[in-house]
């Protein structure tokens, strides 16, 4: 028997997620199905009192028996299924047994209210029960099987009773063979809509389940690219670190042509692996940008360099003609920019047999330092046919093969460059006749660093002088500096060893961590450079027990990670674990010595070479890491503190984004408050606010990490929608020194809380301290806006369009309050806007000597300039502050309250 009930009850699905889907669905309509039932019953149970006539007279009692039988199985579902929504992974059986047990119930009960209806007046209406029939399969998920024997048994118990009735002549023969009839129709719809929708669900949890097996799948492919990337840098440093070696040397004209043609051979190769690295971060949507400032001539000679020797191989004429107005210092991804454009010469170089290949480089202008860089290609070559230009950026796939069928390549080139291309928000355009050669034009915009251009430098004639040997001479001589190189990789120390020897520092190597450790307990080492990936011990363990190292000399040593992977996520992680700076595999000679140079002791250190040549920053790295702050406060964008105040208090903006129909922008760099208020003129267009994801927050936080030791982040109220505390909070959970405090408000609210942060770091309080006490200041803020109407709240979904057009037609001006976290509407004010602000600035300043009178802010949405000074005015009749700052909400504020806004933030004594 026991066996038998399993089988019936046993769900249909054997997908544990299915099922949970599946009731999880369910919950909805049957809780609606159980206020009904529970309703109907109560008004059913009192009439029975108040006309029991009506129910039989002699049978009210059975009747009050199935009312209060209804509400006692409604009763006990709903707190079933309270019960199991508190902790639903955990509780969804408690909503599977309940289901079936509320739908035998259900079937019980009609059946029975049924007969007793019928002994009472003496004819058989079955309406209630085909209704009740119709009902549960629709608001109840059944095992199909058990589905169809409870239906036919309580079918089966009203067929005999109406043939009961039938034979008592209360009813006429043909209502039994109607009823016959529902009962199949019945059955045969519940099957095929408790089994429909088990298998919906089925369906989606097996979409979502290949969905995460895809995600699997590209992390496994990233991790193989990045494996292969790592192993293969490894041999590549080796070759072009000991080919460096060479050119230093005094050798033959001929033997300094074929390092030179292996050092172009070397970084073309490295290309060809980031672009396979790169084809596979695009896949899986986890390519980023590393944003920089870099020099353009800098950048660009590199470029010209490296392809000059291939050009000059196949007899072409190479030109290069770049307009003297560029910008000496853009902002931008230098390596991603140097990547497209190696990409797109090479290929011209690589199609063209004969002719010229051209780079021509120019600017536009734009406003806020901001310029449309346009880099031209133009080769002679083989050109592309027409109906071929529309696939020429797909990945692995080469037009007019026919032609090109004995040419070198992956396919992947101009698939990475237009990915590239549009991830840094330019564009690609192709010019080609066929035979006759082509011309790429790409537009990227970047931010100019600071003022000064290129001016008139030959890149060409720089290129022409690649494959001379230029005279080696170390930058710098520190033969009272010791450091050491911990790597696995015997060929790896060789040449580390080799490049920096010139330079006369005293170079200790170890081959794995655990020899690091013996080493650094009893040598002190100005400068350790550590690899990542070795066997036993890692570089991220060896360094943090170093750190920790009892008795160690090298605590306070520099620790710089040398190694092969190049990827942005493992940078981020080495910020993370504080790391005093980053290279990465192949190294040069140059970059080694820059390096070393950033981190001695200047007072060993004696200039060789020309002092302007040494860099004074590590190279792509953290910039001021010498200069590390104990404590950074930082906070998000809604926290809408002035620029006056980020400056003096040193505090990092972490920004929430505006998502709209042209796209998501971050909020106010990309987007502005007025701007969002004029696109939202049109009652058409949807502006949401979005908070930042755990990703973008993490890499965030580790850069905040390269000048700090500690981070206090000050986020939105947990309890905003679309609040930004949460993924901080998971973000948090990858670094041991970030410390994440709900501010409990918004707006200047939460900037308040910012600023006494800051004085609490400036007192010298630890993280610790300073978070027990924001607990204790946040209580004594006060956060309140006036908002002309709620037409901007009722468009994001906060208020409803009834409750924003009474508010309107009735001139209500309501006070929105911020109370343990929560938004809700305080007092209202009638009557016109003049009267309604002084009434609201009065209200919130009747606190009189309980105001903290040091900073009051007045955080406003789309006021003019004239309105604004007769806040000022209304405030300064009212109270003295030493400080009032007028502050324009953040778009991501602006859109829920819209403009005519207007809030007296401030704190408590």
């Amino acid at each position: 028997m026991r066996d038998m009930l399993r089988y019936l009850f046993k769900p249909s699905s054997n997908d544990p997620e299915a099922i949970k889907s599946a009731y999880y669905e369910s919950v909805g309509p049957t809780r609606v199905t159980m206020i009904l039932a529970f309703l109907a019953a109560v008004i059913f149970l009192t009439l029975t009192f108040v006309y029991p006539a009506y129910f039989g007279g002699t049978t009210v009692l059975y009747h009050q028996i199935c009312y209060v039988w209804l509400l006692a199985v409604v009763l006990i579902w709903m707190f079933g299924i309270n019960h199991a929504m508190k902790d639903f992974e955990t509780r969804y059986r408690t909503v599977y047994v309940l289901n079936h047990f509320m739908g035998i119930s259900l079937y019980l009960w009609v059946v029975s209210l049924v007969i007793v209806n019928s002994l009472a007046r003496g004819t058989l209406d079955t309406t209630l029960f085909m209704t009740v029939a119709l009902v549960v399969p629709l608001c109840v998920y059944f095992n199909p099987i058990a589905y169809v024997i409870i239906a036919l048994l309580s079918n089966a118990a009203m067929a005999s009773f109406m043939f009961y009735m039938v034979s008592n002549g209360a009813i006429e023969p043909n209502e039994l063979a109607n009823f016959t009839i529902f009962s199949v129709f019945q059955v045969v719809m519940g099957i095929i809509m408790s089994y429909t929708r088990f298998r919906l669900n089925e369906q989606l949890v097996t979409a979502e389940r290949q969905r995460k097996e895809i995600v699997m799948l590209n992390k496994s492919q990233n991790s193989f690219f990045s494996n292969m990337s790592h192993e293969i840098r490894t041999p590549i440093n080796t070759i072009i670190g000991l080919n460096e070696m060479i050119l230093r040397e005094d050798v033959s004209e001929e033997v300094v042509e074929d390092a030179v043609n292996i050092k172009a051979a070397g970084k073309l190769l490295l290309s060809l692996i980031n672009d396979i690295l790169d084809m596979s971060k695009f896949q899986s949507g986890s390519m980023q940008l590393l944003i920089e400032p870099y020099h353009t001539g800098d950048m660009l000679s590199d470029i010209v360099g490296m392809l000059w020797i291939r050009a000059k191989d196949k007899k072409l004429d190479f030109t290069v003609d770049v307009s003297p107005d560029i910008p000496a210092e853009l902002v931008g991804d230098e390596v991603r920019i140097k990547q497209i454009l190696i990409n797109v010469i090479n290929n011209a170089i690589k199609y063209t047999k004969e002719g010229s290949v051209s780079l021509t480089v120019q600017c536009e202008m734009k406003e806020d330092k901001t310029c449309n860089m346009i880099y031209m290609v133009t080769d002679t070559g083989i050109g592309i046919k027409s109906e071929d230009i529309p696939y020429l950026f797909s990945a692995f796939k080469r037009v007019d093969e026919t032609a090109t069928k004995h040419i070198e390549g992956t396919g992947l080139g101009l698939s990475i460059v237009k990915q590239l291309v549009d991830l840094m928000g330019g564009k690609i355009t192709v010019n080609s006749v066929y035979k006759k050669g082509s011309t790429f034009i790409i537009e990227i915009p970047q931010r100019v660093e600071r003022e000064g251009s290129v001016g008139n430098y030959d890149f060409a004639k720089a290129g022409s002088t690649t494959g001379r040997k230029k005279e080696y001479l170390p930058k710098f001589e520190a033969p009272q500096a010791r450091i050491l190189v911990v790597d696995d990789n015997e060929a790896n120390l060789m040449v580390v060893s080799k490049l920096l020897r010139d330079t006369k520092v005293r170079i200790d190597t170890a081959s794995s961590g655990v020899e690091a450790l013996r080493k650094t307990l009893n040598i002190k080492y100005d400068v350790i450079f550590m690899d990542h990936l070795m066997p036993e011990m890692d570089g991220i363990e060896c360094r943090r027990q170093i750190k920790d190292q009892t008795g160690g000399r090298c605590r306070e040593s520099a620790i710089v990670i040398l190694t092969a992977n190049a990827d942005e996520e493992n940078r981020a992680l080495y910020a993370r674990e504080n790391f005093d700076g980053y290279l990465a595999k192949p190294v040069s000679g140059e970059a080694l010595e820059n390096e070393l140079y950033n981190h001695l002791p200047k007072e060993i250190v004696k200039i060789t070479g020309n002092r302007s040549e040494i860099a004074e920053e590590s190279i792509s790295w953290m910039k001021g890491a010498k200069k590390r702050k104990s404590i950074v406060i930082t906070t998000e964008s809604v926290a809408d503190l002035s620029p006056e105040i980020i400056e003096k208090y040193g505090i990092a903006v972490l920004p929430h984004k505006v998502h709209t129909e042209e796209g998501i922008f971050k909020d106010g760099k990309e987007i502005e408050t007025l701007g969002v208020l004029k696109y939202m003129e049109d009652p058409n267009h949807i502006v949401l606010p979005q908070g930042p994801t755990v990703r973008e927050v993490e890499e965030f936080f580790a850069k905040q990490l390269s000048y700090s030791n500690n981070i206090v982040h000050i986020s939105i109220s947990s309890k905003i929608e679309h609040s930004g505390y949460k993924p901080a909070l998971d973000a948090s959970k990858s670094f041991d020194n970030v410390f994440v405090i709900d501010s409990a408000h918004l707006s200047s609210g939460q900037g308040l809380l910012a600023i006494e942060a800051c004085r609490m770091a400036e007192a010298g309080l630890t993280p610790e301290e300073i978070i027990k006490d924001l607990e204790v200041v946040k209580k004594k803020i006060h956060t309140s806006f006036i908002v002309d109407n709620l037409d901007f709240l009722a468009r994001a979904g906060q208020v409803g369009n009834g409750t924003a057009n009474i508010v309107k037609s009735l001139m209500v001006r309501p006070i929105l309050v911020l109370r343990k976290g929560k938004m809700g509407v305080g007092m209202s004010y009638f009557g016109s806007r003049e009267k309604a602000w002084k009434a609201y600035i009065s209200s919130v300043l009747n606190r009189g000597a309980s105001i903290d009178t040091r900073v009051l802010f007045v955080t406003y949405v789309g006021i003019n300039k004239h309105d604004l000074d007769w806040i000022r005015e209304q405030i300064e009749k009212r109270m003295h502050f030493d400080e009032i700052y007028f502050k324009q909400a953040s778009p991501a504020i602006a859109v829920n309250c819209g403009a005519g806004t207007f809030g007296l933030l401030y704190m408590e004594k």
